[in-house]
């Protein structure tokens, strides 16, 4: 990161840079693209350490001025290109954001959703329902933050544009009130936070199904409000939902990788209970795996009544989450520790299934121990 001072002077007449943060008058820029511009050191920083250090040299052609174009032909796709580039940079913005909240950095999460949203604007207009993503990773990092205020304004922009649109997706409208729901909570109004986060799972089930990951957010969020209203039976219950959501998408996707490896000439002919098209984690649904399960066996390991089983399902989960990533060591320990926990329970079907788990990770041909 390398900063160069802006002389004012040197400006057209009439044009103000303003800071890439807060929108304030720009003092210095960014010294590698020369087209970002920040009020101070602090808030240049802010934004390389979330998002600006991935995108600086993507920055340099969608804000450089068009070159002469000696044709209709070169003027359209000069367009053309100009718009795949921006809407690339809202794709990976938006990941970048989301995947910060889920890792619980709400501050390194704003500026990186902030791009997100402003490129959003460029692309498809201030009131297009392609901005209510990054107004709610928005809303949800500065609740995290405990900037409630603003999380309110953010999520009156998003319901705003919602409303306007008779099209909106199950998946926004999911979105939208499971930051509601967080928002209610933060603020100690658990009746209405559960109104919402209902609504959210409602949502969520309609466009994914009542057992998919993208469901799973809703109960977890749901749980912890129940933990904080000292109703324990709920919330484990609800904790389990979670957990045996993540271990049963955990599965297949090992189930699918071991079949495809095995025999990828005889994929056509696997069983139907098997979904060759699963997709592999992403960024963001690793990190929110990661802090979703580790935030219950947390929970499950400080209660005052101890739970074998479940505890062991969590923590089969985790090992098979770091498999997957190929944190074989750590995939290891976690396989290990649950092995131990199940050899003590009656029922030894969890252990066979962990069993299987420690094996594959053992022919790794990188696995070191």
């Amino acid at each position: 990161m390398n900063a160069q001072q802006l002389v004012p002077l040197a400006l057209p007449r009439g044009r103000t840079l303003r800071c890439e943060l807060c929108g304030g008058p720009a003092l210095l820029r960014c010294g590698a693209c020369r087209v970002t511009c920040y009020c101070d050191v602090d808030h240049q920083k802010a934004d390389w350490v979330s998002i600006h250090e991935k995108i600086c040299q993507l920055l340099i052609p969608i804000r450089t001025s068009f070159p002469f174009f000696n044709s209709e032909k070169e003027r359209k796709h000069g367009m053309e290109q100009l718009l795949h580039r921006q809407k690339h940079l809202v794709d990976l913005t938006h990941k970048v954001a989301q995947k910060f909240v889920f890792e619980g950095k709400h501050e390194e999460a704003i500026p990186a959703a902030l791009h997100s949203l402003r490129f959003s604007i460029d692309t498809c207009g201030p009131d297009s329902m392609e901005l209510v993503p990054a107004y709610l990773i928005l809303a949800e990092a500065s609740t995290g933050l405990g900037h409630l205020t603003q999380a309110e304004e953010y999520l009156s922009q998003a319901q705003w544009i919602v409303l306007k649109t008779s099209d909106c997706s199950n998946g926004i409208q999911s979105k939208l009130h499971r930051n509601l729901g967080l928002l209610y909570a933060a603020k100690g109004n658990f009746e209405e936070s559960l109104y919402h986060l209902a609504t959210d799972i409602y949502f969520a089930s309609c466009a994914f199904g009542t057992h998919d990951i993208s469901t799973s957010g809703g109960y977890f969020h749901m749980a912890n409000v129940f933990f904080r209203q000292n109703k324990m039976d709920i919330a484990d219950s609800l904790y389990t939902e979670v957990s045996d959501i993540w271990h049963a998408h955990f599965s297949r996707l090992i189930q699918v990788q071991s079949q495809t490896l095995t025999s990828p000439a005889e994929i056509n002919i696997l069983s139907e209970e098997v979904e060759i098209s699963e997709e592999p984690l992403n960024e963001a649904q690793q990190a929110e795996a990661s802090q979703v399960l580790n935030a219950i066996l947390d929970i499950r390991e400080q209660a005052p009544k101890q739970q074998p089983a479940k505890t062991a399902s969590v923590v089969h989960g985790l090992a098979m989450l770091h498999y997957l990533i190929l944190d074989l060591p750590k995939a290891h320990d976690l396989g290990m520790k649950a092995f131990l926990i199940t050899k003590q329970l009656p029922n030894q079907d969890a252990s066979e299934a962990i069993h299987h788990l420690l094996k594959l990770i053992k022919s790794k041909p990188f696995y070191t121990k």
